[in-house]
């Protein structure tokens, strides 16, 4: 972990309410994990006081050198719409990477099986895994879900990395009608069973507590990265506690990421 001055190198819109920012971040870039964040200060003013967290939505390289970290996020207050407005060759104090990421399968006799399952914004850390995954040779299937079919995020990005996307829209607007959880059953029936399957998520609460009730039901390995407001980030407030069989955790300390199972819903 880091406090650094990060140059944007873009900042653009990226659909409805979405953009995606690049920034020059090589202490980040080389340090980070699939599924940690970064503590974004969005202001130089005293307001917004607190910083804001972001998924690490990809990490990449520039002239053989891995220096840049991209966020793609929602502008939903005034802190990400300070964001929005920032400009390309403006530096942003950014403090990362911060909590723990996922663990990619290992250890079974059986041939490992990746599902991904990304719900709205709930995309913006999972590519970042996908392309780990890739370069691990693992399968991965990818399922995404929205509300409607302007609010799909990063399918292009999927399909360059696993020709197994499939899409579901709650308004059936796009891909297959209704949850995305509903998609994920019609997946496990149509698709062979002969590897050890682990299961990624990330989305809204209610996602993923049905995708995890699935993967206790099915014996599956799942991992779940949860969206919680969080003020320090490192731990320090207390601020972003959720109940596990272990006790009271800290989401941007003993998360983002939790084994499904230790979950308390």
């Amino acid at each position: 972990m880091k406090d650094i001055k990060a140059k944007i190198l873009s900042n653009n819109k990226a659909g409805h309410a979405y953009y995606k920012m690049v920034l020059d971040a090589p202490y980040i870039a080389k340090s980070a994990k699939p599924g940690q964040f970064v503590q974004i200060k969005c202001s130089d003013y005293m307001e917004p006081f607190l910083r804001r967290p972001f998924s690490i939505h990809r990490v990449t390289s520039y002239k053989l050198r891995v220096t840049r970290i991209e966020l793609l996020y929602e502008v939903v207050g005034k802190g990400t719409e300070m964001l929005s407005r920032k400009q390309k060759g403006e530096y942003l104090d950014a403090l990362g990477p911060l909590g723990n990421g996922f663990s990619l399968p290992g250890g079974s006799n059986l041939k490992p099986r990746a599902i991904i399952i990304a719900g709205g914004i709930g995309a913006a850390p999972l590519v970042y895994l996908a392309e780990e995954l890739k370069k691990n040779k693992i399968k991965t299937i990818v399922l995404i879900g929205a509300k409607t079919k302007g609010l799909i995020l990063c399918e292009k990005d999927f399909k360059k990395i696993t020709s197994e996307v499939y899409v579901s829209t709650d308004d059936g607007t796009y891909g297959c009608k209704g949850f995305v959880s509903n998609l994920f059953h019609k997946i496990l029936k149509t698709t062979e069973s002969k590897f050890e399957t682990i299961v990624y998520v990330c989305g809204p609460a209610g996602m993923l507590r049905c995708i995890a009730d699935i993967c206790r039901e099915r014996k599956f390995e799942c991992q779940e990265s949860m969206e919680e407001k969080m003020a320090c980030g490192i731990g320090a407030c207390l601020g972003c506690v959720v109940e596990t069989k272990s006790g009271n955790k800290l989401v941007c300390k003993d998360g983002p990421v939790f084994d499904a199972k230790e979950l308390i819903w």
